[in-house]
Protein backbone atom coordinates (compact mmCIF):
# COMPACT_ATOMS: atom_id res chain seq x y z
CA UNK A 1 0.00 0.00 0.00
CA UNK A 2 1.40 3.57 -1.34
CA UNK A 3 0.73 5.02 1.94
CA UNK A 4 2.82 2.48 4.20
CA UNK A 5 5.85 3.84 3.07
CA UNK A 6 5.86 5.87 6.28
CA UNK A 7 6.24 2.06 7.95
CA UNK A 8 9.55 1.21 6.42
CA UNK A 9 11.51 -0.51 8.85
CA UNK A 10 8.59 -1.58 10.80
CA UNK A 11 7.83 -5.34 11.38
CA UNK A 12 5.20 -6.95 9.29
CA UNK A 13 3.16 -7.12 12.01
CA UNK A 14 2.91 -3.77 12.50
CA UNK A 15 2.40 -2.58 9.06
CA UNK A 16 -0.54 -5.28 8.63
CA UNK A 17 -2.39 -3.96 11.65
CA UNK A 18 -2.15 -0.22 10.08
CA UNK A 19 -3.23 -1.25 6.88
CA UNK A 20 -6.20 -3.35 7.98
CA UNK A 21 -7.14 -0.07 9.81
CA UNK A 22 -6.88 1.97 6.29
CA UNK A 23 -8.45 -0.84 4.53
CA UNK A 24 -11.44 -0.71 7.44
CA UNK A 25 -11.17 3.20 7.35
CA UNK A 26 -10.81 3.36 10.87
CA UNK A 27 -7.48 4.90 10.90
CA UNK A 28 -8.94 8.22 11.76
CA UNK A 29 -10.94 6.94 14.69
CA UNK A 30 -7.65 5.56 16.54
CA UNK A 31 -6.32 8.77 16.24
CA UNK A 32 -9.18 11.46 17.20
CA UNK A 33 -9.61 8.95 19.93
CA UNK A 34 -6.20 9.75 21.09
CA UNK A 35 -5.96 13.32 19.57
CA UNK A 36 -9.17 14.77 19.51
CA UNK A 37 -8.51 18.52 18.64
CA UNK A 38 -5.60 20.29 17.04
CA UNK A 39 -3.13 22.69 17.90
CA UNK A 40 -4.30 26.66 17.51
CA UNK A 41 -0.31 27.49 17.15
CA UNK A 42 -1.12 28.80 13.71
CA UNK A 43 1.03 31.89 12.90
CA UNK A 44 4.87 32.20 13.10
CA UNK A 45 5.15 34.13 15.68
CA UNK A 46 2.75 31.33 17.70
CA UNK A 47 5.40 28.52 16.62
CA UNK A 48 8.63 30.46 17.45
CA UNK A 49 7.22 31.54 21.12
CA UNK A 50 6.36 27.90 21.26
CA UNK A 51 9.55 26.41 20.47
CA UNK A 52 11.71 29.39 22.45
CA UNK A 53 9.60 28.06 25.41
CA UNK A 54 10.71 24.16 24.83
CA UNK A 55 13.94 25.34 24.21
CA UNK A 56 14.14 27.70 27.71
CA UNK A 57 12.77 24.56 29.81
CA UNK A 58 15.46 21.68 28.48
CA UNK A 59 18.03 23.74 26.53
CA UNK A 60 18.26 26.77 28.58
CA UNK A 61 21.97 26.78 28.20
CA UNK A 62 21.91 26.28 24.31
CA UNK A 63 22.44 28.92 21.12
CA UNK A 64 19.60 31.23 20.48
CA UNK A 65 17.22 30.93 17.82
CA UNK A 66 17.24 33.32 15.32
CA UNK A 67 14.16 31.44 13.15
CA UNK A 68 11.12 29.48 13.54
CA UNK A 69 8.48 29.11 10.79
CA UNK A 70 6.10 27.44 9.24
CA UNK A 71 7.74 26.33 6.03
CA UNK A 72 5.29 24.99 2.74
CA UNK A 73 8.35 24.20 0.63
CA UNK A 74 9.16 21.60 3.42
CA UNK A 75 8.25 17.59 1.55
CA UNK A 76 7.17 14.97 3.88
CA UNK A 77 7.86 12.81 0.79
CA UNK A 78 11.77 13.91 1.02
CA UNK A 79 11.09 12.31 5.05
CA UNK A 80 11.36 15.74 6.22
CA UNK A 81 8.48 16.87 9.17
CA UNK A 82 10.90 19.96 10.10
CA UNK A 83 14.53 21.02 9.66
CA UNK A 84 17.41 22.52 11.38
CA UNK A 85 19.65 24.68 9.66
CA UNK A 86 22.88 26.42 11.14
CA UNK A 87 24.88 29.13 9.04
CA UNK A 88 27.88 30.78 10.32
CA UNK A 89 28.96 33.73 8.89
CA UNK A 90 32.53 35.70 9.34
CA UNK A 91 31.65 39.62 9.85
CA UNK A 92 34.70 41.03 10.13
CA UNK A 93 36.44 40.27 13.32
CA UNK A 94 33.31 38.52 14.57
CA UNK A 95 32.08 34.66 13.55
CA UNK A 96 28.34 34.79 14.02
CA UNK A 97 25.89 31.85 14.27
CA UNK A 98 22.24 31.48 13.15
CA UNK A 99 20.16 28.79 14.29
CA UNK A 100 16.87 28.12 12.09
CA UNK A 101 14.07 25.63 12.54
CA UNK A 102 11.33 25.42 9.96
CA UNK A 103 8.43 22.64 10.28
CA UNK A 104 6.55 21.65 7.46
CA UNK A 105 3.31 23.55 6.71
CA UNK A 106 0.78 20.39 6.56
CA UNK A 107 1.96 20.42 10.77
CA UNK A 108 -0.88 23.68 11.27
CA UNK A 109 -3.27 21.65 11.62
CA UNK A 110 -2.12 18.52 13.51
CA UNK A 111 -2.84 17.66 17.03
CA UNK A 112 -0.56 19.54 19.77
CA UNK A 113 1.44 16.66 20.85
CA UNK A 114 2.61 15.86 16.98
CA UNK A 115 4.20 19.36 17.10
CA UNK A 116 5.51 19.29 19.94
CA UNK A 117 7.50 16.23 19.00
CA UNK A 118 8.96 17.39 15.45
CA UNK A 119 9.71 20.87 17.54
CA UNK A 120 11.52 18.56 20.55
CA UNK A 121 13.68 16.59 17.34
CA UNK A 122 14.58 20.11 15.73
CA UNK A 123 16.36 21.69 19.01
CA UNK A 124 17.69 18.27 19.99
CA UNK A 125 19.68 19.12 16.73
CA UNK A 126 20.70 22.37 18.59
CA UNK A 127 23.23 19.84 20.79
CA UNK A 128 23.21 16.49 18.92
CA UNK A 129 23.56 17.11 14.77
CA UNK A 130 23.61 13.09 13.85
CA UNK A 131 20.55 10.82 14.65
CA UNK A 132 22.93 8.63 17.35
CA UNK A 133 21.89 7.33 20.65
CA UNK A 134 22.76 10.88 22.42
CA UNK A 135 20.10 12.61 19.96
CA UNK A 136 17.68 10.36 20.82
CA UNK A 137 18.43 10.51 24.78
CA UNK A 138 17.51 14.18 24.14
CA UNK A 139 14.66 13.91 22.61
CA UNK A 140 13.24 11.60 25.25
CA UNK A 141 14.59 14.14 27.79
CA UNK A 142 12.37 17.06 26.80
CA UNK A 143 9.56 14.61 25.12
CA UNK A 144 9.18 11.13 27.29
CA UNK A 145 7.01 10.10 25.06
CA UNK A 146 8.96 11.20 22.21
CA UNK A 147 8.51 7.62 20.21
CA UNK A 148 5.56 6.94 20.52
CA UNK A 149 4.50 9.91 19.00
CA UNK A 150 6.98 9.55 16.39
CA UNK A 151 4.92 6.49 15.56
CA UNK A 152 1.44 7.95 15.80
CA UNK A 153 2.84 11.02 13.36
CA UNK A 154 3.57 8.37 10.97
CA UNK A 155 0.04 7.06 10.86
CA UNK A 156 -1.21 10.86 10.87
CA UNK A 157 0.94 10.94 7.57
CA UNK A 158 -0.52 8.08 6.19
CA UNK A 159 -3.98 9.04 7.13
CA UNK A 160 -3.61 12.65 5.16
CA UNK A 161 -2.27 10.61 2.27
CA UNK A 162 -4.82 7.94 1.92
CA UNK A 163 -8.11 9.81 3.51
CA UNK A 164 -7.10 13.70 4.05
CA UNK A 165 -7.37 15.64 6.81
CA UNK A 166 -7.91 14.35 10.36
CA UNK A 167 -9.84 17.60 11.45
CA UNK A 168 -12.34 19.54 10.09
CA UNK A 169 -12.45 23.02 9.88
Amino acid sequence: MRGLKYLAGYSESVTSRVQQLVADQKLGQVLLSKYPTPHQVRTDRALYDFTVALKNDHLRKSQPLSKVSYDPKISVINHALGMHSFVSRVQGTKLTAKHEIRIASLFKQAPMEFLKMIVVHELAHLKEKEHNKAFYQLCEYMEPAYHQLEFDTRLYLIHLESVGPLYRE
